[in-house]
């Protein structure tokens, strides 16, 4: 028997050719096909994933809101009911707890999408900071999530509902919609760089829509994908990736975004005093991209150098499919952040050759 946490998926993925890995306790697809070739798919034009191990909590009651605004950097009061916001929970000396996603059903009534690797830790640091009337429920066990992503992903979807998903604009999202006669959560968002939805749905539902999109997406090449291509895409977009390019000690203003940090809000949010002090003052470090001039990959942990001085590391890195390069981000100290700062890498018992780039790296015209 397994130690690994499953999805509802696993035992189809070998139906698709899925090969599986430990991802942070559990047994995911890696890649399908091949991760190049996936990664081209949602690029040209449709992939879908399982990203059913993300973690989903439940926040109702009146105060609900206003929990929310105690916890998060972004300023959740700007929220629509039926929009989505992207937001980080924060320690109180900056350093990032999580990053998620969090949707507003209705004036009492928010879903948190929160990374895998963090369900726990993130629902006992949400308890120990709830207040009063605010029921706070782990429903990750009850949901599943499929991603669809890539330019033909609407076409895609539109096959399996009546529901104009034109509507559905970006960072939005519909309620109950009805997918061939199953229910379900549908967001215009994504992790890839590339347009797309997200589907929540109840666990008993999910291999039956994983199998219908598959089916009526094959005339636009819609392939399962899995994890590989998911960090390739991500990667070359720049979205950050909790224990990489966010963690503890990285703050998300230094991890690049700034933009979901509303240090103007009126209440006081844990990490506020800190995250202040960094927007007005400026920072110590911050993540750049860097793009090798010598032949060699920057992996995640990779000293970087300017002359004998170590100067910070890679956060990720890879060989990027899409622009054919060796690229990586890495946290730098500022003085080295400018773009066309020359560093190097240390790559096994060689130090090559790399410059400052501009990010993102990849952006969808």
């Amino acid at each position: 028997m397994s130690d690994f946490k499953r999805t509802p998926l696993f035992e189809i993925y070998k139906e698709y050719g899925g090969k599986t890995i430990d991802f942070g306790g559990w047994e995911l697809p890696v890649q399908f096909s091949s991760i190049k070739e996936e990664h081209e798919a949602v690029r040209e034009r449709a992939g879908l994933f399982d990203v059913s191990h993300m973690g989903e909590f439940l926040i109702t009651g009146i105060g609900a809101e206003n929990f929310l605004q105690k916890l998060v950097t972004n300023d959740v009061s700007k929220l629509k009911v039926e929009a989505a916001q992207y937001t980080a929970m924060c320690y109180k000396d900056g350093g990032t707890v999580d990053d998620l996603i969090i949707y507003k059903r209705d004036e009492n009534e928010f879903l948190v999408v929160v990374n895998a690797s963090n369900i726990e830790k993130d629902f006992q640091w949400m308890e120990q900071q709830l207040l009063p009337g605010v029921e706070l429920k782990n429903v990750s066990k009850q949901v599943s999530q499929l991603a669809l992503q890539g330019p033909l992903a609407e076409k895609v979807l539109q096959k399996l509902t009546k529901t104009n998903l034109a509507e559905i604009t970006f960072f939005t999202f519909r309620d109950e919609i009805d997918l061939q006669g199953v229910k379900a959560l549908v967001s215009r968002t994504g992790y890839t760089g590339e347009d797309g939805f997200e589907i929540y749905c109840n666990n008993k539902d999910v291999v039956f829509l994983w199998r219908e999109l598959l089916e009526v997406g094959k005339d636009e090449g819609l392939m399962p994908c899995g994890l590989g291509a998911r960090d390739t895409l991500r990667f070359e977009a720049r979205l950050p990736l909790y224990g990489q390019e966010l963690t503890k000690d990285i703050t998300p203003i230094e991890a690049g975004i700034g933009f979901a940090v509303k240090v103007d809000k009126e209440i006081e949010f844990i990490g506020k005093k800190i995250l202040k002090l960094q927007k007005e003052k400026g920072l110590q470090k911050r993540i750049v991209g860097i793009e090798m001039i010598e032949k060699g990959i920057p992996r995640t942990g990779y000293e970087v150098f300017v002359g004998e001085e170590k100067v910070g590391f890679v956060t990720s890195g890879t060989h990027s499919p899409t622009l054919k390069k060796n690229i990586g981000l890495a946290l730098v100290d500022i003085e080295f952040a400018p773009l066309n700062t020359l560093v190097e890498v240390q790559i096994r018992k060689k130090r090559l050759k790399a410059k400052v780039v501009s990010t993102p790296f990849y952006k969808r015209s």
